[in-house]
């Protein structure tokens, strides 16, 4: 694109023979683009020259250049004003201005009114003394008028925004007060006087043949002003972010902000349909969702943190950036200050919350445990604020294993929330860890009395109906809660205990929920349904001593398994009492007795006292003492035993058997579709993750030494760091 060049002085002429000369050019087609764009540079030095900063000998500079500076007598430049004009040259200039013609004329009251509202008085002067400021000055003043005051003038002073940046500023007062014609800019393709109505039909787009590069810079559009700061949420100075936001609560008790429903209803109201049928549904339904939202938000704050919202906000603000140590100073300042603030209580608990999450401190997340009760305690605190304080209060507590504590929390949560079922379903859960049955049936008895079909309160109490082997009364709810996909229905556990309870009913259909729980990932697959697993290791039912590495471990077990059994007869044979019924409920029928040695890598007391060799010979392999996920055990079990369809809860671990007292017929175990049959001093292995059944059918008890190892594929870091089962 070329440069705009400059005329000789010719170019200075008068008004209206600049007017006559364009009036010329317009007709020859060849000069448009030429013409074009010396026009501006002339209307710039004609404008120059009557103000004096001119003479005639002189050309004029180019766009924003024009005259930049005075020259004094000796034709040096001085720089006495970023314009160009010295401070006292302004009188002068407006005294030229008014010989010539002036402004006074062509301003009206009601045009100064309009400048001195949007620019103030001193810049409005400025203006008609043909911009003696400071330039960003005056653009400066005029973004912030925009800021403040756009809602309320800007729409109606739009018809002045003669150069098409959007906003009123500095060129658009001097078209406003007559001092400069106004500059035709396109919108859209057409000058903006047509914007608002529609082309004719013959009407082209005079650049559309035009090269990208050869467009007037005049007519293309300019970029968006970027201001220096965007707040999060624009309408936050509106009124308080805990009030008019719609926030939930997640179960770690953090605010966590949604689309607002009224955005959403803004924007779908820029588009009308034509049916007013559909315009009053649309209503409606938005209405609906206005009145659900409404309903959802939680009230945090009460009067007092209201008159210190800005402070609470601060504080949240740092710590919703991860700033928690200056955040948790900033909510320890406030409660000292305000100690029957809820809010800032509430506030410096999370705080001290995520501190020890970031520093791993139990006993500073024991005191955040306090913050959060010493909130919800507060007499003037709301009773969202109670809630979320004491539920995240309660889940803290069970996170360091207080589960007594919890339940205690969650207790008085239900006395003031009664009718809140989704808090007594808690309730239920905590009673489960403490391992108090009777309370949590009793509990989910009273949310299924007011809402039966509430999904997560049927598996919780069809998982207690089986617990209590009460198998076939235990189906429907396990059934119906998980086909109600209500949330916290979808764990593997209750597509394991369905299955496994329609298993024992004789019912096939067993299978079809094992699938689903496989689907929905809680299984490695059908066969395999274990529930605390290592992802990637090999998943074989069977294993021979070679594909485990043990063969130093299997060999030495069948070297000495008379030795073994000569022991375990003599504790068996005192009936000392040391093999204990299995408790698992696992049998269908018969007895089935067990003496633990080891226990999830830990001597099970002084067990190995009766079976000294036994367990001499056994501490020379780590890889089963030291299995944290595993057990080392003689079972004996008693003819006419039938062992239910089940499997492990690990796949972390492989399980030896060694024969010492076999029945030469009637005893077998089959995992998957595979069954064998054990035999004296040999070992059986296999992955007890995988579905298996026993049965033993002979005339005299089979007996037999356990003993889990670790699966071969898992590291020594892994073995080491993995949860005991």
């Amino acid at each position: 694109m070329e440069t705009c060049r400059p005329r000789d002085s010719s170019s200075t002429a008068s008004g209206k023979e600049v007017y006559m000369e364009e009036e010329e050019e317009e007709e020859e087609e060849e000069e448009v683009m030429y013409e074009e764009e010396l026009c501006d540079e002339e209307e710039v030095a004609s404008a120059v020259q009557d103000i004096g900063c001119l003479n005639e000998a002189e050309k004029p500079l180019v766009g924003a250049e024009v005259c930049p500076y005075l020259r004094d007598s000796d034709g040096k430049p001085t720089a006495d004003s970023k314009n160009g004009l010295k401070s006292d040259g302004g009188a002068a200039a407006a005294a030229a201005a008014a010989a010539a013609g002036g402004v006074g004329p062509k301003t009206t009251m009601f045009t100064w009114f309009v400048v001195l509202a949007l620019l103030g008085v001193w810049s409005s002067v400025a203006v008609v003394y043909f911009d003696v400021v400071d330039y960003d000055s005056v653009i400066a003043r005029a973004k912030e008028f925009r800021v403040n005051f756009s809602e309320v003038l800007q729409g109606k002073l739009m018809a002045y925004d003669r150069d098409g940046d959007g906003d009123f500023d500095m060129e658009d007062a001097k078209v406003l007060l007559g001092l400069k014609d106004p500059v035709t800019f396109e919108v859209g393709g057409r000058p903006a006087e047509e914007h608002d109505r529609a082309p004719p039909a013959d009407t082209q787009d005079p650049d559309r043949d035009r090269p990208a590069d050869t467009q007037d810079p005049a007519v293309r559009p300019q970029p968006p002003l970027v201001e220096d700061f965007v707040p999060d949420d624009p309408r936050e100075d509106s009124g308080h972010p805990y009030e008019d936001e719609v926030e939930t609560i997640d179960t770690t008790g953090v605010l966590v902000e949604e689309v607002m429903a009224e955005e959403t209803m803004v924007e779908s109201g820029k588009y009308v349909t034509s049916s007013k049928v559909s315009q009053e549904t649309e209503s409606r339904s938005d209405q609906k969702v206005k009145e659900k939202t409404k309903k959802s938000k939680p009230k945090l704050l009460n009067k007092l943190d209201k008159t210190i919202k800005v402070e609470i906000d601060a504080a949240e603000k740092l710590r919703k950036k991860g700033k928690v140590e200056e955040a948790l100073k900033s909510f320890e300042a406030l409660v000292q200050r305000f100690p029957q603030s809820p809010r800032a209580r509430y506030g410096k608990a999370q705080a001290e919350d995520d501190v020890a999450e970031k520093q791993r401190s139990n006993d500073l997340l024991q005191r955040a445990i306090n913050s959060y009760r010493e909130a919800s305690e507060l007499p003037s605190a709301t009773p969202d604020l109670i809630r979320v304080t004491l539920k995240r209060r309660a889940e803290r507590q069970q996170f360091l294993g207080r589960n007594r504590g919890a339940l205690l929390t969650l207790e008085r949560l239900v006395e003031v929330f009664p009718e809140d079922l989704g808090l007594k379903n808690d309730l239920g859960v905590a009673h489960l860890l403490i391992g108090d049955n009777k309370g949590a049936k009793r509990v989910y008895e009273e949310v299924l009395a007011v809402a039966p079909g509430d999904g997560f309160a049927m598996v919780h109490y069809g998982f207690i109906l089986k617990s209590e082997n009460q198998i076939a009364e235990s189906i429907p709810y396990l059934k119906g809660g998980l086909e109600s996909g209500a949330p916290g229905t979808d764990d593997g556990r209750f597509y394991f205990h369905l299955g496994d309870a329609l298993q024992r009913v004789g019912d096939d259909s067993a299978y079809h929920w094992y699938e689903l729980g496989h689907q929905r990932g809680h299984f490695a697959s059908v066969w395999q349904r274990s529930l605390y697993n290592v992802d990637g290791l090999q998943a074989q039912p069977w294993w021979t001593p070679q594909e485990t590495g043990y063969t130093d471990l299997v060999k030495a077990l069948e070297r000495g398994w008379k030795a073994i059994r000569e022991e375990v007869l003599a504790v068996l044979d005192l009936k000392t009492g040391l093999f204990m019924p299995e408790e698992e409920n696992l049998r269908e029928r018969g007895e089935w007795g067990q003496y633990t040695l080891w226990q999830q890598g830990r001597k099970a007391g002084d067990a190995c006292r009766s079976v000294p060799k036994t367990c001499s010979l056994l501490e020379r392999f780590p890889e089963a003492t030291n299995c944290k996920r595993g057990q080392i055990k003689f079972s004996v079990m008693q003819p006419g035993t039938h062992v239910w369809p089940h499997t492990g809860p690990t796949n972390c671990r492989l399980r030896m058997h060694l024969g010492l007292v076999v029945p030469e017929e009637g005893c077998r175990i089959r995992c998957t579709n595979q069954t064998r049959a054990w035999e004296e001093g040999k070992v059986l292995i296999f992955d007890d993750s995988f579905e298996h059944e026993v049965w033993q059918e002979a005339a005299s008890y089979r007996l037999i030494l356990i003993v889990d190892v670790w699966h071969p594929a898992l590291s020594a870091h892994q073995r080491q760091t993995l949860s005991p089962i």
